[in-house]
């Protein structure tokens, strides 16, 4: 079920280790879909305005959570690239104990200062009510969140991407069940949406867990492997807080763009809210691209193939420069059918702007394909503290498009500041990361 990544054609490699992500991400968008959708069609669009008022805010509470949990498997992918199994098996010991500890910290702390953070970010008055009581029991569920990701962030780390994403499917078919239950049967209004989210997160990560237990023995620890180690959980800190910090700080920015946004009215923030949820689900094959290039160079690395490094990341760009062509065409044709599964079709208003966002952000899919490559990539190498460079760019440029564009030009400025983002961030990493093979190549580490 393992899979090494130090031999063979990188394309190759690459594309079957990301199509199970691909798929399992689109289950992921499909469920968040179907939330947004039940919300929208069913409790109105200023409901689907809270729960979309929340999306900053989420991204960089939880962005940091899942940063975390992809940045523990990294020591884990390079143990094994260079077959350390003993050192491999200390490190998820002390994963687990640093895992359980910030989810508990994060999930206390989030809980008490949620209302006064949707309060800073200026949420509208008529949805604050909504948003909170969603964003609340997502954060109290952030728990459930770290046993899924960190498991699965394990087994990719082994080159395993197919059985998280089997798991992740049946929690998404749970969690569209439990979205009818609870807010079209039991009428729970939006927390009923987040419910069904954490619930169904809970039995995905347990169903990860079982399959552990019975099926995957490269990954049981011993009582000797879960005894805290300084020098381990030194390194796990040192690569995973960085992953974490580079989601977050990329989220100020964005919660500094919805600031903005929701300053336009809960109209324009319905319009927002309908075309991330789209861009989201097309982008979602980024995410899985970037997972696969952490995996390639983790391993890579740990079996010091650094010949493999730069043909991977060729090969990388080259199926993300394809899939942003194509995913281009898919929105300019079908976009606005798109939107109507979100919103009345008489809200042409908001179908409109919803458009316009979405149209705009595909159009620069190419830059994103390059900043989830190139960084990913990188940290996979063990660079993670050079990504946090990347995430700075973004955060100062979706600051400006939130404080200084948006303000001056209105809506148009909020459709091209992820846009803007992206390139500001390439302009970083691409220099970066042929710096770091220089001095890979040169000194080994």
């Amino acid at each position: 079920m393992t899979k090494d990544m130090t031999s063979g054609s990188p394309t190759r490699l690459i594309l079957r280790f990301t199509i199970p992500l691909i798929f399992g991400n689109l289950f992921q968008q499909f469920y968040s879909m179907v939330d947004t959708i039940i919300v929208g069609r069913f409790l109105g669009s200023q409901s689907l305005a809270a729960v979309g008022s929340t999306g900053s805010l989420n991204f960089l509470i939880l962005g940091f959570c899942l940063g975390l949990c992809s940045g523990f498997a990294i020591p884990v992918s390079q143990q094994f690239g260079a077959k350390d199994m003993a050192s491999m098996r200390r490190y998820v010991g002390n994963t687990i104990w640093l895992s359980a500890g910030a989810s508990v910290i994060f999930t206390v702390l989030t809980v008490l200062l949620c209302r006064p953070m949707l309060q800073w970010m200026n949420t509208p008055a008529d949805i604050i009510d909504e948003a909170y009581l969603y964003i609340v029991v997502i954060f109290a569920g952030i728990p459930t969140t770290f046993l899924y990701n960190v498991q699965a962030a394990l087994l990719r780390a082994l080159g395993d991407s197919r059985t998280p994403v089997i798991f992740l499917v049946i929690a998404s078919f749970l969690n569209i069940g439990l979205d009818l239950l609870l807010i079209l049967v039991i009428p729970m209004g939006v927390m009923g949406a987040a419910v069904a989210t954490v619930f169904s997160q809970l039995l995905s990560g347990i169903a990860c867990f079982l399959f552990i237990v019975k099926k995957f023995p490269t990954l049981h620890v011993s009582r000797d492997d879960m005894r805290p180690r300084r020098e381990y959980m030194s390194k796990l800190c040192g690569v995973g807080v960085p992953m974490g910090l580079q989601s977050s700080i990329t989220a100020i920015g964005s919660i500094l763009l919805q600031t903005s946004v929701n300053a336009l009215g809960s109209m324009i923030v319905a319009a927002v809210t309908a075309a991330n949820r789209l861009y989201s689900f097309f982008a979602c094959a980024f995410d899985a691209m970037a997972i696969a290039m952490s995996t390639y160079g983790g391993q890579n690395m740990g079996a010091r193939k650094f010949e493999r490094l730069t043909p991977g990341l060729r090969s990388g760009m080259i199926i993300g420069t394809v899939y942003s062509a194509l995913a281009l065409v898919i929105m300019f044709l079908f976009g606005r059918p798109l939107i109507t599964l979100f919103v009345d079709g008489s809200e042409t208003q908001i179908i409109d702007n919803a458009y316009l966002f979405m149209i705009i952000n595909a159009a620069c899919f190419v830059a994103l394909a390059a900043v989830n490559i190139f960084r990913l990539l990188i940290q996979g190498m063990g660079y993670s503290k050079m990504a946090i460079c990347a995430g700075v760019m973004e955060m100062f440029a979706r600051g400006i498009a939130g404080l200084v564009l948006v303000p001056v030009f209105g809506y148009i400025a909020a459709c091209f500041a992820n846009p803007f983002a992206w390139v500001m961030a390439d302009v970083f990493l691409v220099p970066a990361y042929f710096f770091i093979i220089r001095h890979v190549r040169q000194w080994g580490v």
